[in-house]
């Protein structure tokens, strides 16, 4: 079968590498591999899928439904490979496959994983219904990383994401003061962390997909480690669009950090800075993708905090 790529995982990647990086002129002829080595029988190509990875709805030679996910190098997947091993299915989607099992492909990014239901995810739950199902399933992942992990931390991923902001920052003299109050929330924030954890790195509703094994399993981590606020940050701005589109956005966003922080035993002010900096940073790299509209929405939300 031909592996095409889905028209969002080509443009997502178009954004986050526009000058190409070869992955997706690779990307058949890696998926037919990694199809024929484990004898796999392909259903078809997820859709509209992820932005970062290859999804393929797979049968197992014994008949088992699976997945088989391929991913760029830039979206770490022996980092995902890695947290989801350490997991072992608790909260999250299993391996099918040991860390050992395919050595030659580490650097071809594939994964043969469990396969949940991609139609179903808790976004499509009432939405105090999904926030508590969302949050939940995250108290399960926050747990010691490997004594000698090698996951990025949270100051590491934001001291990257901080430089950008900046630069955006001088280009844009209107988001300049939400990315001053961004940044010192973020040095605020890394003088003290309360504890080291295995966080999921990229958790909302939509990453968390019903299952047979448990009735919701989160998927697609780009594992890092440090505090829980900072992974139940991107949770608080979760159906940004309808948020900002309520004429009480703004007290509803103060009353979902309130209930968000107390439901997992996060500090409310430590989960209000890391909801600030991370909406921050994604407005300013949607403006500076050109994805102008979530820039908006992302920006207005950040101003709330």
């Amino acid at each position: 079968m031909a592996f095409e790529p889905p028209r969002r995982l080509v443009r997502a990647l178009g954004e986050a590498a526009p000058d190409g990086d070869g992955w997706l002129a690779k990307l058949p002829e890696v998926a037919e591999r990694a199809v024929a080595r484990r004898e796999l029988a392909v259903e078809r190509v997820q859709v509209p899928g992820g932005r970062s990875s290859l999804v393929v709805l797979v049968r197992t030679p014994d008949g088992a439904p699976a997945v088989l996910k391929l991913a760029p190098r830039r979206a770490r997947p022996e980092s995902e490979r890695a947290a989801l091993a350490h997991w072992g299915g608790l909260g999250a989607v299993q391996l099918r496959e040991g860390g050992g099992a395919r050595e030659r492909e580490r650097d071809e990014g594939v994964l043969l994983l469990e396969r949940l239901r991609p139609d179903v995810s808790v976004r499509s739950l009432p939405e105090a219904k999904a926030l508590l199902e969302a949050a939940g399933t995250l108290r399960r992942l926050w747990v010691e990383p490997p004594g000698s992990h090698r996951f990025e931390t949270v100051a590491e991923r934001t001291g990257r994401q901080a430089a950008a902001m900046r630069a955006g920052a001088v280009a844009d003299d209107e988001v300049a003061p939400l990315v001053d109050a961004a940044l010192a929330a973020r040095e605020e924030l890394l003088a003290a962390p309360p504890e080291q954890r295995l966080l999921h790195g990229t958790f909302r509703q939509s990453k968390v997909l019903a299952g047979d094994r448990m009735p919701w399993l989160a998927v697609g981590p780009d594992p890092v480690v440090g505090e829980g606020a900072f992974d139940l940050a991107r949770l608080v701005r979760d159906r940004v669009e309808d948020l900002v589109a309520q004429p009480s956005g703004a007290s509803t966003t103060r009353r979902r950090v309130k209930r968000l922080a107390e439901s997992l035993e996060v500090d409310q002010e430590r989960l209000r800075g890391w909801a600030l900096f991370r909406a921050v940073e994604s407005g300013v790299r949607a403006r500076r993708v050109g994805r102008e509209r979530d820039a908006e929405l992302l920006l207005e939300f950040a101003s709330w905090l």
